[in-house]
């Protein structure tokens, strides 16, 4: 049992604040706060790092009407860490870039972002280089890998060893310390604000709510540009004065070696690495449950206590807790706009993502009404799924801990409209015992979830209609067995054309490695259509073809798929419907299929 959280002194609610007076406090000044293989961290050498990078930070960017605007391409890395912590002294705005942008989307992110210094991940450098003309605020000289930002550490401002002092800025807790990108129904990703005293809040109400204690360890492997690291592992950890273990990206043959190497204590996640840890642990014991139990749940190095995140199946969930020997498995809904959130302890109803304890949450329809509590058949399924299902809304004159859009009026007036902040995600509710349990039922149409990322739905269409022979596309989510999303684009192809699967995943292929693609955007379904259904505004109606996904019973049209390891997209038959109703049905998932 891990012992409660160090109480700290009084001291303001900014990340400086808190990094200061941990470095301090007697009984976390030498303990052990960050590592990544064999490099550790202290509280105070975490501190005197960021000291250092804030000096840098300000000697380089020559700030001016406005805080610094930093931005970093990394992955998992101490570096990452110092270059928050240094923001978060010198009171700059770190902006998060996702690793996996490339071309004009890259570059239009890092030119919307205004930073006038990037740190790059060395083995990302050509995608830089490849839009480097493009970039209009950064120097080239302020331009550095990582190695490069160490060196430079050093030679401007002194070694490791050298404990400056805060530069004399000033820094609230309304200071902007990180902006995290997600992405819009248009345009280029999205940048959220998230101020100091939003991420100490999500360090306080995280810790609280799982509670982690001083001699807790984290381990990251999740990106530490997305908030899912920072939010439920970073600042829950560092908040209590707790450790945390990097690992540059996910790796589901590592994560138990990592797990016992480590001493890790709990975990966060996005659903699909739950279900690839699964698998790794199932290949390396051919499943023999009785080996599991020996060598990993009850190996003398496992410590680890609870996992926490979000997209986890049911099955997964139950099967990761036995497996790993869990006290509690926490699945999770919110975003980083962090409106709206909800935790799953024991006990409450299967599938659920928490109750709602915010009375301003509501499920919305269309019209604006209300939503009905889910009426349950006896086979578990929503009786009255079209009263019950609806948007995910919080009905308020505040926007809780959603600070709006970096330099995006337009996006923060269409997500938060007429005292409604509007998720973009369907849900309901079950009522049980007076209480109102909040179910995940996907995007709505113009998004689309996978992987724990949120993404525009029409800017995966945008890229796919630049094949010559598709005029319009569509694309949009369908149902996962495992976790959030899949991935299904409809294709109106032109006049005589023939849609040819090896050509257009081929294709798709170039649209990630040259054309700015992510690579979650890749359709794992095709739906090739002779024409789609309008709204009375000539828009493309995708709520009929989400509605009826990749049902063979339901679309005539013909359906192509990829599974892993694929190189062409196939046919996709009755048979391998039955086949994946199968899985769904096993992952306790059938609903999202029939419904």
């Amino acid at each position: 049992m891990t012992r409660p959280p160090i109480e700290f002194p009084a001291a303001a609610l900014t990340v400086r604040e808190q990094i200061r007076v941990r470095a301090e406090h007697p009984e976390t000044s030498d303990k052990l706060f960050l590592r990544h293989d064999e490099r550790r961290w202290s509280y105070r050498h975490f501190r005197d790092e960021c000291a250092r990078v804030a000096h840098f930070v300000l000697a380089r960017t020559r700030p001016g009407g406005e805080p610094p605007h930093v931005a970093m391409l990394l992955e998992n890395h101490l570096e990452l860490l110092s270059l928050y912590g240094g923001c978060a002294v010198a009171g700059a705005t770190l902006f998060g870039v996702n690793t996996g942008l490339r071309g004009e989307t890259l570059a239009g992110v890092l030119n919307q972002s205004r930073a006038t210094l990037l740190v790059v991940e060395e083995k990302l450098l050509p995608e830089v280089d490849r839009v480097r003309r493009e970039l209009r605020h950064v120097a080239p000289e302020n331009l550095l890998s990582v190695g490069e930002f160490a060196a430079a550490l050093t030679r401007e401002v002194g070694p490791a060893e050298k404990a400056l002092p805060y530069p004399d800025v000033r820094v609230t807790p309304q200071t902007n310390l990180m902006v995290i990108y997600t992405s819009g129904t248009t345009g280029l990703p999205k940048g959220i604000n998230n101020n100091h005293f939003k991420l100490c809040a999500t360090g306080i109400g995280v810790s609280q709510s799982t509670g982690l204690g001083r001699d807790d360890v984290g381990y990251a492997s999740m990106p530490l540009f997305h908030s899912n690291s920072m939010f439920v592992c970073l600042m829950p950890c560092f908040w209590v004065g707790g450790t945390v273990t990097l690992r540059e990206r996910f790796s589901g043959s590592r994560f138990v070696p990592d797990c016992l190497e480590y001493g890790a204590t709990c975990w966060n996640y996005v659903g699909e690495p739950v279900h690839y840890v699964l698998a790794a642990i199932e290949r390396e014991y051919q499943g023999d449950e009785e080996r599991i139990r020996r060598e990993v749940t009850e190996h003398p190095r496992n410590a680890l206590r609870f996992a926490v995140g979000n997209g986890a199946s049911p099955v997964d969930i139950d099967r990761f807790s036995r497996w790993l020997g869990l006290e509690d498995m926490f699945e999770l809904y919110g975003s980083t706009e962090a409106a709206i959130s909800t935790m799953r302890r024991k006990g409450d109803p299967r599938g659920s993502v928490g109750e709602i304890t915010d009375a301003s949450v509501r499920i919305l329809r269309e019209d604006g009404r209300e939503c009905v509590p889910a009426r349950l058949d006896a086979d578990g399924k929503i009786a009255n799924y079209d009263l019950a299902v609806g948007e995910i809304c919080r009905v308020a004159t505040d926007t809780g801990l959603f600070q709006g859009y970096f330099d995006n009026a337009d996006a923060n007036a269409s997500k938060y409209r007429d005292g409604i902040y509007h998720s973009g995600d369907l849900g309901h509710v079950l009522e049980r015992d007076g209480k109102r349990f909040l179910f995940f039922d996907g995007r709505t149409d113009d998004w689309i979830r996978k992987d724990g990322e949120n993404f525009s739905a029409l800017q995966v269409a945008r890229f796919l209609s630049e094949h010559p022979d598709v005029p319009l596309a569509a694309a949009y989510g369908v149902p996962c067995s495992v976790s959030d999303e899949l991935v299904m684009a409809a294709l109106k192809l032109r006049e005589g054309a023939r849609f040819d699967p090896k050509a257009f995943f081929d294709f798709c292929e170039r649209q990630i490695s040259a054309g700015g693609m992510d690579r979650k955007w890749f359709p794992d379904f095709v739906r090739v259509v002779r024409d789609f259904e309008y709204t009375g505004t000539q828009k493309v109606l995708v709520r009929e073809l989400k509605r009826v996904h990749f049902d063979p019973r339901r679309v005539s049209d013909p359906i192509w798929f990829r599974e892993r390891g694929d190189t062409a997209f196939k046919p996709f038959t009755a048979g391998d419907y039955e086949r994946l109703r199968e899985v769904f049905r096993k992952s306790e998932r059938l609903n999202l299929l029939e419904r």
